[in-house]
């Protein structure tokens, strides 16, 4: 039986019903939230597994919700919003959002995300002893045990997403990773959506390893086909 508690904070009654509906009919147990005010004090309170919100709220925006949660937990946060714009996608995730999922969306996607943030969860946790491999790469540091990536000897503030797409670049440094096999790799699919969500990932990880994310100096992007890391002296 899945026990895991998600919270949904979601002021459109028809999507919180059908969002709620679903994780019922899956054994999730869940808390409801309609506004920005009460999410925070259910999270703050009950401190759910996984957080899915929308941005959209009447008492405040989703963004300074995921702020305000970020400055004390590191629980998932998947954004689900009618906002589509790579901008919007950008200020979420930069803000310490873990996925975005864009509304109009299917139950069964939702579904997906929910089980790969929760593997993803549970990778984290169990961390292998053989495991001391520590990556460099100019002044790029990766700690896989530790879980933690370094720029300049400055700890990178890095959401699950962007942490496993920068362990898969430099596990394979020198290779053309394909977008259907990162997608496959993060999301278990290769949905429309996620091509799209892996480029957002991508800008906003190359905004905080990369010192000229337009001129990038670690991942090389190969239009229509992927991205590689590149090795520098």
């Amino acid at each position: 039986m899945n026990k895991s508690l998600i919270l949904v904070v979601e002021d459109d009654t028809s999507v919180r019903n059908l969002i709620t509906t679903t994780l019922k009919a899956h054994e999730y147990r869940y808390l409801t939230a309609p506004n920005g005010q009460s999410a925070i004090l259910e999270a703050s309170s009950h401190n759910p597994d996984i957080v899915l919100l929308d941005l959209g709220l009447p008492d405040m925006d989703g963004v300074e919700i995921i702020k305000k949660i970020r400055t004390w937990s590191n629980m998932p946060i998947i954004v689900i919003s009618a906002r589509s714009e790579d901008t919007d996608k950008i200020d979420a995730l930069d803000a310490g959002a873990d996925d975005y999922l864009t509304k109009p969306f299917s139950v069964e996607e939702l579904l997906a995300r929910l089980r790969v943030t929760q593997r993803r969860l549970s990778m984290m946790q169990k961390v292998s002893p053989v495991e001391t491999v520590v990556f460099v790469n100019g002044k790029l540091r990766v700690d896989y045990v530790a879980g933690c990536a370094y720029l300049n000897e400055e700890e990178l503030h890095l959401t699950p997403i962007e942490y496993k797409l920068l362990c898969l670049l430099t596990r394979n440094i020198g290779k053309v990773l394909t977008h259907t096999f990162l997608t496959q790799s993060i999301w278990g699919s290769s949905w429309d959506n996620d091509i799209a969500s892996l480029r957002v990932f991508m800008a906003t990880l190359r905004k905080k390893i990369e010192k000229e994310p337009n001129s990038p100096q670690y991942i090389q992007t190969h239009i229509g086909v992927g991205y590689r890391m590149l090795k520098v002296e």
